[in-house]
């Protein structure tokens, strides 16, 4: 399927230790039609990405207690590459939004951040993720296609050459 076209909700994962922030924003997005799962800290946000091979994009508070977002931020893409991390934090800090964009977050946004923002966010980084996916799957099946394509190849030289395929 195309990733252009891909209209079904994203899987998200929303990791912040404020749990009112978690519980307000998880409602909100529910409401707007993505899965929602979430995380308390740092280490629960991998458990949830190694338990739930189909999360496309991950909402990471930059401060959480244990891991910090940027320590987390590598662990993701080490485990799923694809997963498009947006960075949260109520620090307005410009070197975490350098370091985290260098350690392959898709975007950064400020807390408290509109709803229409952060949902423009997740549907932008959704669809790079779908788009990497659709990518990886495609070069992934080139040895089946022109596979195919040769036994298309063989079957109409021998059927010019007046043989039967035996298939």
């Amino acid at each position: 399927m195309d990733s252009k076209s891909d209209t079904r909700a994203a899987k998200v994962l929303l990791a912040d230790d404020e749990v009112s922030f978690v519980e307000t924003m998880s409602k909100r997005l529910n409401v707007r039609n993505f899965d929602v799962l979430t995380a308390s800290d740092g280490d629960q946000a991998l458990e949830q990405i190694e338990k739930f091979a189909d999360i496309e994009v991950v909402i990471l508070d930059i401060r959480m207690p244990g891991k910090d977002g940027i320590q987390t931020l590598a662990e993701i893409k080490q485990k799923n590459p694809l997963v498009q991390v947006i960075m949260l934090t109520g620090h307005g800090d410009v070197m975490l939004a350098v370091e985290s964009m260098k350690s392959g977050a898709f975007d950064y946004l400020t807390k408290p951040c509109d709803i229409s923002q952060l949902v423009s966010a997740i549907e932008a980084a959704a669809s790079e993720y779908r788009k990497y996916n659709s990518e990886i799957n495609m070069i992934n099946m080139r040895p089946y296609i022109s596979a195919r394509e040769k036994r298309k190849l063989i079957a109409a030289v021998e059927a010019a050459a007046g043989r039967k395929n035996p298939d």
